[in-house]
């Protein structure tokens, strides 16, 4: 005879509905269909080939979702700035309005329809501000502090611009100045725990996230509205990378030093890095901030070693998301 005694297990709840709110691992009966179902992880994180710029470009801005994204102004081969934006639609991208000045380093906010730039290197360091309908660019308000490599992210209404650089001879380098953007003018925000140029920014104007910077950078911070504190760090640490979601759920991708296709996510406390990498490594490669999300995002552009590796290259990410399923039993 089989003894029992040592078989150990859990109690299997009995539910007339599925939950409302399960939590992955979760697993129970469903009395109605007759059904042991459970709340399990479905979808592979992975990055695959989305349709390419027709201009490659890197220090550009970027914004938008994965199936109506914006490539706004950049540096190109062979050299210069470019005042050309693109309008991605999930397949293919095509020609947008043209910004009033070509900039490059600049940061970036919003939707394709309702987009802001600011900041940058437009000959030098610039404050200036430009706001995208979908169809035209208009120039509305300048920043306090003019400056290249900046971090952008929140709304077009409500954007904040993070940090950046002031070039010698001009400036002391790198920055912690943060500003808030209310539509028409600029305000000054808190100021960075770390100053620093190449971070990338996403979230909201009063639950924003700072991620990386200059060298290998592993710092991340969280803005209130009010003041940065000290997020977890990042596991490779490197600037210049792409960006997308919220405080509390983002994904970060690409960056350098040296060029790298590393991804990892973060889950509002620490990283955790993802086996699947960019299929190009390369830095100075555009997101899609706030508006882009940790299962649904975007990379495009970019370089892989200066002017010479301008990348026209665009990767779709899908990031893995959790569901109900069904679970099979004989």
């Amino acid at each position: 005879m089989v003894a029992y005694t040592g078989i150990q297990g859990q109690n299997i709840l009995i539910v007339s509905s599925d939950p409302s709110d399960p939590t992955e691992g979760q697993i129970w009966y469903n009395s109605t269909s007759n059904l042991l179902k459970g709340y399990a992880n479905v979808v592979t994180n992975a990055w695959a080939s989305g349709g390419s710029l027709s201009t490659a470009r890197y220090y550009l801005a970027g914004m938008g979702t994965q199936t109506a994204a914006l490539a706004a102004v950049g540096q190109i081969q062979p050299g210069g700035n470019t005042s050309a934006s693109e309008e991605y639609d999930g397949t293919s991208w095509t020609a947008g309005g043209s910004a009033n000045t070509a900039t490059r380093e600049l940061g970036g906010a919003g939707t394709q329809t309702a987009a802001v730039t600011f900041g940058g290197v437009a000959g030098a360091e610039t404050g200036a501000t430009e706001k995208y309908n979908g169809s035209t660019w208009t120039s509305s308000g300048t920043m306090a502090t003019a400056r290249a490599l900046v971090g952008g992210t929140g709304t077009q209404t409500a954007a904040l611009a993070i940090g950046g650089y002031i070039y010698p001879p001009a400036g002391p380098g790198n920055q912690s100045a943060t500003e808030e953007y209310g539509g028409t003018s600029w305000t000054s925000g808190g100021n960075l725990i770390n100053a620093r140029a190449n971070a990338a920014g996403a979230g909201t104007q009063t639950a924003g996230l700072a991620v990386g910077g200059p060298g290998t950078n592993v710092f991340t911070e969280e803005y209130d509205g009010t003041s940065w504190t000290a997020g977890g760090n990042l596991n490779t640490g490197r600037g210049r990378g792409g960006i997308a979601g919220s405080q509390t759920s983002v994904i970060f991708y690409g960056g350098a030093p040296p060029a790298t296709g590393a991804t990892e996510l973060y889950n509002g406390t620490s990283w955790t890095t993802s086996p699947a990498t960019l299929g190009t490594a390369r830095y100075s490669l555009a997101g899609l901030g706030n508006s882009g999300t940790q299962t649904a995002a975007l990379g495009f552009g970019g370089t892989t070693t200066g002017l010479p590796g301008l990348q026209t290259a665009t990767e779709e990410w899908t990031g893995s998301a959790v569901a109900v399923r069904t679970i099979t039993t004989s």
